[in-house]
């Protein structure tokens, strides 16, 4: 089949969160009211939002999308890393879309194929890590998105390699190629895993200056030194390198939580973080 015709379909709805396109809604819509920043006035580039099950990770997550109601974007380029394949390259998917319970979303090939055809050779149209792999970390982005945004378009990648030259050539590819559109970025990242509260506490809180510093290096640099764990480092760190690209001059850390402070169980928990990179 050829993938221009290609529809991805959600793997992790009623797992990761509700298959009920119905109950779905009103689960994101019950996160993004408890959320007490507000940050819908600036010109939002990219935001940073965490990837686990909507229990867990959701509130969270609420905290970045809720700075884009209001706002409307053409493309959404979300980019998730990949935890079951490996390759080393930036995946992009081209196929027709990609659906959730709350509806399909179109894919926008047209940018899809100009970030593919841009000079870094780490960037190409692929269907690794889309389909056939299981990835969630780019699919539970999708229904927030779809709730607050409403309509756009989407171009989905995964991350293969994180190193810091494909990250360094994702971020130039999209600089380039998302220059005359108005578009935004999503990197989706969880933080360290199964650490104490303590433990995990220390190490996320590189991260989580790193995103206040808007210092894409000095991410890469915690995580590459063991300081630091974050699962999507290498999407953030793209994301970073294009906000800058594309005149961003801010980064904000908007809220961090972990697992334990959903389950009580603070002996291993999962750290999770939402920010966002405005002009």
């Amino acid at each position: 089949m050829e993938m221009a015709t290609v529809i991805r379909k959600p793997v992790v709805a009623g797992t990761f969160y509700p298959g009920d396109p119905g109950r779905l809604e009103k689960e994101i819509r019950s996160y993004l009211e408890r959320v007490t920043v507000d940050r819908t006035a600036e010109y939002i580039v990219a935001l940073v939002a965490p990837h686990a099950g909507y229990v867990y990770s959701g509130p969270v997550a609420a905290y970045s999308y809720r700075q884009l109601q209001g706002k409307a974007y053409d493309t959404v380029v979300v980019i998730s890393p990949s935890h079951r394949d490996l390759f080393n390259f930036s995946s992009v998917f081209q196929g027709k879309g990609y659906e959730t319970p709350l509806g399909s979303i179109e894919v926008d090939q047209k940018t899809a194929g100009e970030l593919a055809s841009h000079i870094e050779r780490s960037v190409r149209i692929s269907s690794e890590g889309h389909l056939y792999s299981g990835e969630h970390s780019l699919e539970v982005q999708l229904p927030f998105l779809q709730v607050v945004l409403g309509s756009f378009k989407l171009v989905p990648i995964v991350m293969g390699s994180q190193d810091r030259e494909n990250c360094l050539s994702l971020g130039r590819a999209l600089t380039d190629v998302l220059a005359r559109k108005k578009a935004l970025i999503v990197a989706s990242s969880d933080l360290s895993h199964y650490h104490s509260q303590k433990t995990a506490q220390a190490m996320d809180s590189g991260v989580v200056e790193s995103i206040n510093r808007f210092d894409p290096d000095g991410l890469l640099g915690m995580i590459s030194g063991h300081k630091s764990e974050a699962c999507g480092a290498g999407p953030v760190a793209a994301a970073m390198y294009a906000a800058k690209g594309l005149g961003a001059k801010h980064g904000e850390n908007l809220y961090y939580a972990t697992s334990g402070d959903v389950s009580g169980d603070y002996g291993q928990v999962v750290g999770y973080t939402a920010g966002i990179f405005y002009h």
